[in-house]
């Protein structure tokens, strides 16, 4: 396509000779003798090329022609005119032209600064052009960036050494603004990378991958994520990076495992039952013959079974009630060292078969506190066997003790501080030994004890802070309001939040 070229010049046979010079070297050219008819050009149509005079009534072109060069890089100034008029408009323009000619004009030298003008007008065409697309894709980048914050999901980039390269906002505000790290540390807390990584797998075979894991946040509340990986290539279509979305459906596991849960516990249970049924039957058969027999003996002795039995019914019972949550929590003023020793009972002769001490520390007056003392002292009970098994599992010290401290806290606390020095934990079992069904204990465990001990706390208002380290025991701190707060339920209904 030829240059556009506007011709102001004052002198119209002048401009029209030019013309028809330019227009032999394939310059699209239009003249202009008049200061408002270049006005209406310079307004209407986009120039290539601006030659002759500008200051042809003064100011007025003269401001409008720096405007557009100011305006439109594309577009470039030639100046021909008499001596007085060159010297004018060199004033005006200074290096804004291209090119100052004097008349006559020279036909080389037009031709060189018209060579001259037009490749710098193409140029900065393409410039325009280059910057345009470099706009577009600015423009698209921030799209792009503003899609992967926005997305309410945790996204991630890893390098073939499993270091993150990038993350979205919602990473970064649950996890920390980790960039290089190794992902297995920031999301899990290990050592090392977690067995079939699927981002490992999307590097040796560039698919996606899924898998479903259980993350812990900077704030320490642990997520069920469901994970996708895919491969990033470069133009050679060689992997370079793996991109890991990760799904949120903690809700929805916590859903699916309640009611899973809840189905093996009353398939486990049932057995459970059955038995305790034959015994209850055993014992009522004892207390009848006892009763035709007139066996004070025989009927205290079938008495105390019938009763044993019944209670533990009942307690299995409250169990799946309480688990199911449909249970209201029945909250009764306890004495803290009746507590206590109902624990010890329970717990001691567990500790001296597997040969580990138990002590016990009470302040002098530890007074009352209101809860539900069946499932706090389950719970504790629970919280201590559990001790006591990391000191059996443990074959390297000579020495393994439990112990359960009760301190009296300001604003009405207390505290129940439990501690071993068996096998201890690493942070990742740490923080997932109250997730359901999690267990470190393999087949010897169910995985359900702690969950629902953990949940017992919650339910009356307290807390539980583990610290741990392998091979170095472990500490459990519970701290428990003398009276349940409002949040956990008036006149002992319970919303219990799991």
């Amino acid at each position: 396509m030829a240059e556009t070229v506007l011709l102001m010049d004052s002198d119209r046979e002048h401009g029209e000779a030019i013309r028809t010079y330019l227009q032999r070297h394939q310059y699209e050219v239009t003249v202009s003798d008049d200061a408002q008819e270049i006005l209406a050009q310079l307004e209407n149509q986009k120039w290539n090329i601006l030659l002759g005079n500008p200051l042809i009534d003064g100011e007025i072109t003269a401001t409008r022609t720096a405007d557009l060069l100011g305006a439109d890089p594309s577009t470039q100034l030639i100046v021909y005119g008499t001596s007085e008029q060159v010297d004018r408009a060199m004033d005006r323009f200074a290096l804004d032209a291209v090119a100052y000619l004097h008349l006559p004009i020279n036909s080389k030298a037009l031709m060189l600064d018209m060579a001259r003008a037009r490749n710098r007008s193409v140029k900065n065409r393409k410039i325009d052009r280059y910057v345009q697309r470099l706009t577009d894709l600015h423009t698209a980048r921030n799209h792009f960036l503003q899609l992967f914050d926005s997305v309410p999901c945790f996204i991630s980039v890893q390098d073939r050494n499993l270091r993150i390269t990038a993350i979205n906002k919602w990473f970064k505000k649950h996890f920390g603004n980790y960039v290089g790290g190794y992902c297995y540390q920031i999301y899990k807390h290990r050592s090392s990378p977690c067995e079939n990584c699927p981002v490992i797998q999307t590097f040796q075979d560039g698919r996606v991958h899924s898998t479903e894991e259980v993350v812990t946040a900077i704030s320490g509340r642990q997520y069920h994520v469901l994970t996708y990986t895919a491969p990033i290539m470069d133009e050679k279509d060689e992997i370079t990076q793996v991109m890991e979305i990760s799904t949120n459906i903690t809700q929805i596991r916590q859903l699916q495992d309640h009611l899973t849960s809840l189905g093996l516990m009353l398939g486990s249970m049932s057995h459970g039952v059955k038995g305790m049924l034959t015994a209850l039957d055993g014992g009522i058969y004892q207390l009848e013959t006892g009763l035709k027999r007139q066996d004070e003996a025989r009927v205290s002795r079938a008495f105390d079974q019938v009763k044993m039995m019944t209670d533990k019914i009942r307690d299995m019972v409250l169990e799946i009630l309480n688990f199911a949550r449909s249970r209201q929590m029945m909250y009764a003023p306890v004495a803290v060292a009746d507590i206590v020793e109902h624990v010890m009972k329970s717990v001691r002769p567990v500790a001296l078969k597997n040969n580990v001490l138990c002590e016990v520390h009470l302040p002098e007056s530890p007074g009352i506190m209101e809860i539900d003392s069946v499932w706090m002292e389950s719970a504790l009970v629970n919280f201590m066997e559990n001790a006591v098994d990391a000191c059996t599992y443990d074959h390297d010290k000579p020495v393994h003790r439990v112990s359960l401290t009760v301190t009296i806290e300001p604003e009405e606390m207390v505290c129940f501080c439990i501690q071993d020095n068996g096998i201890g934990m690493d942070q990742e079992t740490r923080e997932k030994m109250f997730t359901l069904f999690f267990t470190s204990k393999g087949s010897r465990g169910t995985g359900l004890g702690l969950f629902i001990a953990h949940r017992v706390i919650l339910q009356h208002g307290g807390t539980v802070h583990v610290t741990s380290a392998l091979n170095q025991g472990t500490e459990l701190i519970i701290r428990l309001p003398r009276k349940p707060p409002g949040s956990v339920g008036e006149n002992g209904v319970s919303p219990l939040t799991p």
